[in-house]
C-alpha cells in the first residue's frame, strides 16, 4: 500500500506582518533614521510611516522582480541599518527571494567564506561592499545581478533609486504564496566556537519568532524600539513598533556612545530596547556614574551571552519600579528558547550562580520543547527518550519547536552534528551548550560543550566554575580553559580579567582570595592555576562571548 502524500505546508510569508501593520496604523512612524546634526548638535532624523514603508517595499518588490530577482533567488544583502535595509529585507521576503545576511564584523576572510558557501545569485550592497566584492572576488562564480544602494561606479547593474522607479507605478505587490517550510533567509552564525554557518530560516521560523516574542514580553503595536543589533531590529516593524535606528557603529556595540543612546531613548520615549551584554554593561556603568534614569522603558532585553548579575543590578537601578531587564536564551539557530527576568535573577538565582550552579536562563517559552540529553560529541541520527538524563544532571541542551531551524545551508556535516530527527518527523536542535533542568523546570546554562575541560577528576564546565570567581568585586570576568596535561587529560586554568574600574590591585593577594573562594566548591574542583589576562578576546557580533579557544594556547604558553 502506498504511503499517503505529505500534507502541504500552510501558506505563510513573514512579510505579511508589515501590510497588516500598515493597515492598522498607516500614519504611525515605522522607522526614524539619523541623518546628520542640527545647529545645536542634536541628531536630525528622517522617517517612514508604516504605510510609506509598506509602499516602498511593494515598489522595490516590483522593481527587483523586473531585473531578475525572483522567488528563491539567494540575495546577499550588505546594507547597514537604514530605511533602505528595512525596505529591501521586507521586499525580498514579499518576493519569496532568500536574503543572505552576514554580520560584516566577522572580518574579511570569514565573510568571503560565507559568501562562497551561500553562492548568492544577486548582490545588493553599498558602494564599499561592492568595492570589496570586486577586490576580494567575493562570490564571483555565482553572482549575476547587482544592485547598489548609493552611488554606482563602474561595476554595472542597477542602483536603488532605479529599482524603486521601475516599481513605483505598479501599485501594491501581491506577496509570493510561500509555504511555512519554504526558505526565507540564510542567517550566518557568529562563529564564536567554529566557522560561521548559514542557518536556514523558513517563513514559518520567522513567523513563530515574531509570535513568541510578542507573547513572551507583551509587546504591543505603537511601542517605540531602540534596536542596537540590526537583525533583532527587523522584528520591530513586524511587531508594530517604531524603530529608532541609533547613531552607533553596529559592529562595535561595546564601544557605543552612551550619551547618544540615552538621548535617543529620552528624545523618543522608547519603551523597548535591545542590547548585547557588553553594551548593557557600558550603559549601566555610565548611567550609575551620571545618575541616568529611564522612566519610559517598559523592558530591556539583552542576549548573546550571560549578563553578569552586577550588570543587571546596576542597569535596573535606572528603570522605573516594576520594569525588568530580560535575558532570553537561544542562538541563531533557535530563538527564543527560554527567558528570565531581573527580579528572579537578583532575588534568587544570583546567589546560586555564585555558589557554582551555573547561569539560570529561565523557563522554556511555551512554543518549544526543551530536553537535556547525555553529552556526546558524535552525530545522533534519531531521537529517543533514552538519550535524556535525569533532572539536575548536566547534559546537552536540546530543543525543538516552530522557531527552531532544521538545517544549515550546504553544510551537511554540520547539520548531522547539530540536528536529530524525531520519529514523528520533527527536528531537534542540539544547542551545543551544556546545562540542566532544576526542580522548577528552569534551564541552567553551564557553558559550551566544546569548551568543557576534560580534567583527570572529570569534566569541568565553564559557567559553574566561573560564576564562583566572578563574584569577586575586583574581577570583571573569568574564563576557564584546559591545557594539555599528562595522560591525555587537561589541566584546568582560570584566566582572570580585572575590572578596569576597581583601581589598583595586588595580583598576588587577589589570586590568593580566588583560591579561597574556589576551595571546597565542586564546580571549581582542581583549579589551582590562575593567570591574569589584560583583556579577553571576544566575539565580533556581541563582543561578549569569550574566545576560550584563543585563551587556551595563551595559557599553555604562560605556564611553560
Amino acid at each position: 500500500m502506498a504511503e499517503p502524500a505529505p500534507r502541504p505546508a500552510r501558506l505563510v510569508n513573514v512579510a505579511a506582518h508589515l501590510p497588516e501593520m500598515a493597515r492598522r496604523q498607516p500614519c504611525t512612524p515605522a522607522i526614524f533614521f539619523p541623518e546628520g546634526r542640527g545647529r545645536r548638535g542634536r541628531v536630525r532624523y528622517t522617517h517612514l510611516t508604516f504605510a510609506q514603508l509598506d509602499a516602498e517595499c511593494d515598489a522595490l518588490a516590483h522593481g527587483l522582480e523586473a531585473i531578475g530577482i525572483g522567488r528563491a533567488t539567494r540575495t546577499a544583502l550588505m546594507v547597514p541599518p537604514s530605511p533602505e535595509f528595512f525596505a529591501l529585507t521586507f521586499a525580498l521576503f514579499k518576493i519569496g527571494a532568500v536574503p543572505v545576511l552576514i554580520d560584516p564584523g566577522l572580518g574579511i576572510r570569514p565573510l568571503g567564506r560565507c559568501l562562497a558557501e551561500a553562492a548568492p545569485e544577486a548582490f545588493i550592497g553599498i558602494p564599499k561592499a561592492h568595492v570589496a566584492r570586486l577586490a576580494l572576488r567575493w562570490a564571483r562564480d555565482s553572482v549575476r545581478l547587482l544592485v547598489t544602494v548609493g552611488r554606482r561606479l563602474g561595476w554595472g547593474g542597477f542602483d536603488y533609486d532605479e529599482v524603486l522607479r521601475r516599481g513605483r507605478l505598479l501599485g501594491s505587490y501581491e506577496m509570493a504564496p510561500t509555504g511555512s517550510d519554504e526558505h526565507a533567509a540564510l542567517l550566518f552564525t557568529s562563529g564564536s566556537t567554529g566557522p560561521p554557518k548559514g542557518a536556514v530560516y523558513e517563513h514559518g521560523t520567522f513567523t513563530a519568532q515574531v509570535e513568541a516574542l510578542r507573547e513572551l514580553y507583551g509587546i504591543e503595536p505603537g511601542e517605540i524600539d531602540l534596536p542596537t543589533f540590526p537583525l533583532f531590529g527587523l522584528f520591530a516593524p513586524a511587531l508594530g513598533m517604531t524603530s529608532i535606528v541609533p547613531d552607533m557603529d553596529f559592529t562595535r556595540p561595546a564601544h557605543a556612545d552612551p550619551v547618544k543612546l540615552f538621548r535617543a531613548i529620552d528624545d523618543w520615549g522608547c519603551t523597548n530596547a535591545f542590547g548585547s551584554p557588553a553594551l548593557v554593561d557600558r550603559l549601566a556603568r555610565f548611567g550609575a556614574e551620571h545618575g541616568v534614569l529611564l522612566p519610559t522603558l517598559r523592558r530591556m532585553i539583552s542576549a548573546g551571552a550571560p549578563v553578569p548579575a552586577r550588570t543587571v543590578e546596576t542597569f535596573c537601578a535606572m528603570l522605573a519600579p516594576g520594569v525588568e531587564l530580560h535575558t532570553p536564551y537561544g542562538a541563531t539557530e533557535a530563538l527564543p528558547v527560554a527567558s528570565i527576568g531581573s527580579d528572579e535573577i537578583l532575588g534568587e538565582t544570583r546567589a546560586e550562580t555564585a555558589a557554582g550552579a551555573g547561569t539560570c536562563v529561565g523557563r522554556p517559552v511555551s512554543s518549544v520543547d526543551l530536553r537535556v540529553i547525555g553529552i556526546d560529541d558524535e552525530p545522533i541520527e534519531r531521537y529517543s527518550p533514552r538519550l535524556e538524563v535525569e533532572p539536575g544532571t548536566i547534559g546537552e541542551l536540546c530543543v525543538r519547536g516552530p522557531q527552531v531551524t532544521r538545517s544549515y545551508f550546504a553544510r551537511e556535516d554540520a547539520t548531522r552534528l547539530a540536528k536529530i530527527r524525531d520519529p514523528d518527523g520533527s527536528t531537534w536542535h542540539r544547542m551545543g551548550d551544556t546545562g540542566y533542568l532544576d526542580d522548577q523546570g528552569r534551564a541552567w546554562f553551564c557553558g559550551r560543550k566544546s569548551q568543557r575541560v576534560r580534567a583527570a577528576g572529570g569534566d569541568l564546565h565553564t559557567e559553574p566554575a566561573e560564576g564562583v570567581f566572578n563574584a569577586h568585586p575586583k574581577v570583571k570576568r573569568t574564563a576557564l580553559v584546559g591545557v594539555p596535561a599528562a595522560g591525555g587529560n587537561e589541566e584546568p586554568v582560570l584566566c582572570v580579567e580585572l575590572d578596569p574600574e576597581a583601581g589598583a590591585v595586588d595580583e598576588a593577594r587577589l589570586l590568593g582570595e580566588l583560591r579561597e573562594m574556589g576551595a571546597g566548591v565542586p564546580a571549581a574542583a582542581g583549579i589551582e592555576r590562575f593567570l591574569v589576562h589584560p583583556a579577553f578576546p571576544v566575539d565580533i557580533r556581541h563582543q561578549a562571548k569569550i574566545f576560550r579557544e584563543k585563551l587556551r594556547p595563551w595559557a599553555a604558553e604562560r605556564l611553560r
